[in-house]
């Protein structure tokens, strides 16, 4: 167990002996992801190449013996929710936390598992608004321990389209399965190529000697009230007006001969494109190829910037400075929806000091302080503890 794993499991054992008086039944773990490339393809029916990462949501659990949930949320000075299984679960307007995992339970049992009541404190130690999926890990760590306590085993892809459904139409982010796969199907030392039309995996070893660095910008967001459902829209609309399912079924050719507004043209556009250089990438990182990998990334980031318009400055200057420290072998893009949060760099793991010296000397957050800057490795996926 890496020392940050078991910090947080201390942490969130300690409040669930404190809020329910005895230990936890178990523990499940579902960590954080951040996303190589492909991003706002997932929706589209298209590719994308994340990877899990060290940062995680815990989820200490024991059985009830009666129908209610007992929460305690370790990140939010220990607030409480309660609810029972055997009434609607409605939104919790006090306190939209606890959404994720009210969700997450109804999804459960929207899908036919019955489950048990639970007493659970819940920590994470994924910075928020950062673009890293804590609301992902947290609905799969839940799910997974709400499952664990009714002695139900069932496939992760399965447990992930059940977390995505949660986020989707109880939560109300229009989200893709790509953060809820990654974070219940993750591999350690690999990133994994999702067709997010059929689910399949395909494996992209990350060598010892390639690291992955995660910057955060300091501008915070929020995709609910973002843009976030409308690009959604606007990817449905040219996939409609071109005649096929989804943007994964377009090519440039066909955009061209669509004749939409130039706005809906521009989505499209970053979304096909993008696809191909997610399918690119996979091959660049098998190979170890740095120098191909950073062109993509590149490729990519000024794609969000222009075509899909969910870039900021201070991400955009982020992703250049971050560029120029790594040189040509490797690159930097920003990682996530979009509107702020966190920048993913590739490199060698011997440029990392240098790089990380550069990032500190030169960017200072919108608030005036330094960003936090994090060195990942590749990591597996929801378990048991």
């Amino acid at each position: 167990m890496t020392p940050l794993d078991k910090a947080l499991l201390d942490k969130v054992s300690a409040a669930f002996a404190q809020g329910f008086g005895s230990a936890p039944d178990l523990v499940a773990r579902a960590p954080g992801r951040v996303n190589l490339i492909g991003e706002h393809t997932d929706y589209n029916d298209g590719f994308v190449l994340p990877c899990a990462i060290g940062p995680s949501t815990m989820v200490a659990a024991s059985r009830r013996d009666d129908n209610a949930v007992h929460v305690v949320a370790v990140d939010f000075d220990n607030a409480v929710d309660a609810f029972d299984l055997k009434q609607p679960i409605e939104r919790n307007t006090e306190q939209p936390w606890a959404d994720y995992i009210r969700g997450m339970i109804m999804a459960l049992q929207n899908a036919g598992h019955v489950l048990t009541g639970a007493n659970m404190a819940i920590a994470g130690n994924l910075p928020k608004g950062a673009g890293l999926s804590s609301s992902a890990s947290l609905e799969v760590a839940v799910g997974k321990a709400m499952l664990a306590l009714a002695n139900i085993e069932i496939d992760h892809t399965r447990l992930a389209q059940i977390a995505q459904s949660a986020e989707c139409d109880f939560v109300g982010t229009k989200c893709g399965i790509m953060d809820q796969l990654i974070s219940a199907q993750g591999k350690a030392s690999h990133a994994l190529l999702i067709d997010c039309r059929t689910l399949a995996l395909t494996d992209a070893p990350v060598p010892d000697d390639i690291a992955i660095m995660i910057v955060h910008s300091g501008v915070t967001r929020g995709l609910v009230e973002g843009h976030y459902n409308e690009r959604r829209r606007q990817c449905e609309a040219a996939a409609k007006a071109m005649g096929v399912a989804a943007l994964r079924d377009a090519n440039l050719d066909m955009l061209a001969a669509a004749g939409l507004d130039a706005v809906t043209t521009s989505r499209a556009r970053h979304v096909i494109t993008e696809n191909q250089r997610t399918l690119d990438a996979a091959g660049a990182l098998a190979r170890s190829d740095l120098t191909t990998l950073g062109t993509l990334m590149a490729q990519s980031h000024a794609s969000m910037r222009d075509d899909f318009e969910i870039t900021v400055p201070a991400i955009d200057e982020l992703v250049a400075l971050l560029q120029h420290a790594i040189g040509p072998m490797g690159g930097a893009r920003m990682t996530g929806g979009g509107f702020g949060g966190a920048c993913v760099a590739v490199m060698p793991a011997a440029r990392v000091d240098k790089v990380r010296a550069a990032i500190s000397a030169a960017y200072i957050t919108p608030d005036g302080a330094s960003p936090l800057i994090m060195v990942e490795r590749a990591g597996p996926g929801v378990a048991i503890l």
